[in-house]
């Protein structure tokens, strides 16, 4: 089973602003690891709390990407990425 990929239109602009390798690793890391997975919570970790226990996150490096998985849809959607030090704030 294959997991369609969407990104939030503000993702786009962070994304843009990485540098070349970033940007390939984490596209990478979403597209071959996590869309092909059955079940893509296999890789990823809940976050705590009562406003963010329905997202996902994958770590890539030194970056986080938050996901929301859309079951229904089978829709990973791809809400913020950004470094470790920055993202949930």
């Amino acid at each position: 089973m294959n997991w369609t990929i969407e990104y939030d239109i503000a993702v786009r602009k962070v994304v843009r602003k990485f540098d070349s390798q970033t940007r390939h690793r984490i596209r990478n890391f979403l597209e071959e690891r996590v869309a092909q997975l059955d079940d893509p919570r296999k890789l990823g970790t809940a976050l705590q709390g009562s406003k963010l226990g329905s997202f996902w996150r994958y770590r890539v490096g030194d970056h986080r990407i938050i996901c929301d998985i859309q079951d229904h849809r089978l829709v990973v959607l791809v809400l913020q990425i950004g470094h470790r030090r920055d993202v949930y704030r």
